[in-house]
């Protein structure tokens, strides 16, 4: 059974120590209330000690010979923050209850995207355990969660981590989150992390002052590039591989969200993406229950989700920015910054039957061809959403798409957001119309660096403030807007009363009918049950009648759902479409 071999761990009732800091010559292990130790090093540059006895919860620094002491990058605790020392402590004194869980097949998943700070007013992970009831039933089956690695400050979006194992305190610490993920498995429901291995935090982080984390060749938009492919690569591919184990295993995680995999610079023969992939599929073996990997990727490369056969990496999903870009544009209008690449129907329509828009098609936006082909991928290898952090939160005044758009409209985009073969996500809030924003916030102490974070945000076109109130005013208010509540409930259930079979493709499990001189969107899928059903979305606001179905497989033509009730279904045809809606049809 995998355990984690670096940090702090006991073993027979001794405690070991392990850390990799290859710039030091010596290393000396400073546990607090008792002397310090030399530590021995071996040839690769890791430093080892050990202790017969040391009490649980002690405090622990590793110093240098120059007098300078910091906290283990491998730590699981750091009570005092990033610039204190590492708390001990053991990964099996929580007494977890979920013993029963088996996990949830992909296929069934519902995402729901929250900021642990922003999630509720207080900002805790206990108190987003008390939500857990009411994601359940709303009909999520995964709870993702924004970062939660130790970052610097007070608030924080989670991507500039200090200390990549041990999760914020300010959240709740270790229990909090295991307490978190207890209630969920409890619950049915599933929990995915999100976390970040392409770049580290810019503040109060000192894990480059021990090796060479960092590559002297690549650099990310967050800065330079982890050190995935040269040399001493070995062991931070080890460290990163430990840390991703390390949250499925200690903290019992279903599914890791892997940040912009487009920012991983790696040109080994066997890629980290690969190499992860086979680990987590390894110790998905010996815990007995799927554990899934997902990844945020702006490239537009379907290598990541194609099969190892076909020479690809096989994760189990992308998350699929086309599909949120043409959705935007079809409702707002919206062609500032990247919107100007999407047209509308005709692109949305492409993002459902096939996932990428953007196929090595000419980018104007880019200034060049971008992407590679999706079109022969099952679409459950897709996870779509109108709304997610970044999509909200980079926008120059941080507003969701409600604020855009009237509220018919806003229902239409919740049946093409959960019902296509595609595997759905929410943004926190976005079942009830939320419409408090969502900001950009960090809380860095630098000077320099809050100066040049405001700059590249506004090149983006985003809001920065740097300050509490942005992080204040992003919580969500809870006012529950009832009609679109019952609305998403409906059409969770409807989806998984009707889950579409796995491996859809065009032409395969789906067929997909454009219509721009109606104004109108449709689709059919098979089901797990072999059964079709389809879904009608009209975007126009003129009156129309006799419109005919287009559907092939669906067998009795009968509304079971429709944000219209003057619509009617009447030989084969729809009557009286007079503003946005959407029909689900059996």
């Amino acid at each position: 059974m995998w355990d984690l071999k670096l940090g702090a761990n006991y073993r027979d009732n001794e405690l070991f120590f392990c850390v990799w800091a290859p710039l030091h010559e010596t290393l000396d292990l400073e546990v607090l209330g008792h002397k310090k130790q030399s530590m021995r090093r071996d040839e690769y540059g890791y430093f080892h000690a050990h202790l017969s006895s040391c009490p649980e919860n002690a405090h622990y620094y590793y110093c240098f010979a120059d007098g300078r002491r910091h906290a283990d990058p491998v730590s699981r605790s750091l009570p005092e923050g990033l610039t204190g020392p590492t708390q001990i402590i053991s990964p099996d004194t929580y007494p977890w209850t979920d013993g029963d869980w088996q996990g949830i097949d992909f296929s069934e998943f519902i995402f729901y995207e929250a900021h642990v700070g922003a999630f509720t007013q207080e900002g805790t992970f206990a108190a987003a355990a008390k939500k857990v009831p009411y994601l359940k039933e709303l009909g999520i089956t995964c709870l993702e969660i924004m970062p939660i690695a130790h970052f610097p400050g007070r608030f924080n979006w989670g991507y500039d981590a200090g200390s990549l194992f041990a999760p914020y305190l300010g959240y709740g610490g270790v229990n909090g989150l295991k307490q978190l993920v207890d209630t969920c498995h409890q619950h049915g429901i599933s929990v995915c992390l999100d976390v970040v291995y392409n770049h580290l935090g810019p503040e109060d982080n000192y894990l480059t002052e021990f090796g060479p984390y960092l590559s002297p060749t690549y650099h990310t938009p967050w800065g330079k590039g982890l050190n995935y492919d040269g040399p001493e690569s070995d062991h931070v591919r080890r460290l990163m591989v430990s840390n991703a184990l390390y949250w499925l295993k200690e903290y019992h995680i279903d599914v890791l969200r892997l940040d912009a995999i487009g920012g991983i610079f790696d040109f080994s023969a066997v890629s980290f993406l690969s190499q992860l992939k086979h680990e987590v599929e390894a110790l998905s073996q010996q815990v007995g229950r799927p554990l899934y990997l997902v990844a945020e990727s702006d490239r537009n490369d379907a290598t990541a989700i194609k099969d190892e056969a076909r020479g690809g990496i096989s994760l189990h999903a992308l998350w699929n920015d086309d599909f949120h870009h043409a959705l935007h544009v079809l409702l707002t209008g919206e062609q500032d910054h990247y919107y100007q690449d999407f047209t509308g129907m005709e692109d949305l329509a492409k993002a459902v039957r096939q996932g990428f828009v953007y196929d090595n098609k000419y980018s104007q936006f880019r200034k060049r061809h971008h992407g590679n082909s999706s079109g022969d991928i099952g679409l459950e290898k897709f996870i779509v959403f109108g709304q997610n952090h970044d999509q909200v939160g980079n926008r120059p005044n941080s507003n969701r798409i409600n604020t855009q758009i009237d509220k018919e409209s806003y229902k239409v985009a919740a049946f093409l957001n959960l019902l296509t073969p595609s595997i759905p996500m929410l943004f926190m809030g976005q079942e009830y119309r939320e419409e408090a924003p969502f900001h950009y916030f960090v809380d860095f102490k630098n000077e320099q660096l809050k100066q040049a974070l405001y700059k590249a945000k506004k090149e983006e076109g985003a809001l920065y403030t740097p300050n509490q109130q942005a992080f204040l005013d992003s919580k969500l208010s809870w006012e529950y807007n009832q009609e679109i509540l019952e609305l998403y409930r409906d059409l969770i259930a409807l989806r998984k009363r009707h889950l579409p079979r796995g491996q859809i493709t065009e032409g395969d499990g789906l067929h997909l009918f454009c219509d721009p001189e109606r104004d109108s969107l449709s689709w059919e899928y098979e089901t797990q049950d072999g059964s079709w059903v389809g879904v009608f979305c009209y975007f126009g606001n003129n009156a129309l009648s006799k419109i005919p179905l287009p559907f092939e497989s669906v067998k009795s033509k009968k509304i079971v759902y429709s944000t219209d009730p003057k619509v009617e279904l009447k030989n084969n045809a729809i009557n009286f479409l007079r503003n946005p809606s959407a029909l689900f049809i059996l």
